[in-house]
């Protein structure tokens, strides 16, 4: 799942930033609900990334059911706020 694309089809542009608070929530909130349906763990871990760069990541222990993802994540967010 390339990030551009999670982008276009969750608020209809790549551009972020150009998004209204009401396009960025209701994005947001599609994200959410696809995330709680998606079986496949890579696009499980994009959309968890991509809602952890938003500030609207569920826990780890939510989102993820093995220890293995749930370490995945931690890296993840580890990386991301050494950035």
């Amino acid at each position: 799942m390339d990030f551009d694309d999670q982008l276009r089809r969750y608020f209809g542009t790549a551009d972020i930033a150009a998004l209204d608070p009401g396009a960025l929530a209701a994005g947001t909130d599609r994200m959410q609900v696809d995330l709680g349906l998606e079986t496949n763990p890579g696009r499980r871990f994009a959309l968890w990334t991509l809602l952890y760069m938003l500030g609207a990541a569920p826990d780890l222990d939510v989102a993820f059911k093995s220890e293995e993802e749930r370490n995945g994540a931690r890296d993840f967010m580890d990386m991301v706020d050494r950035a």
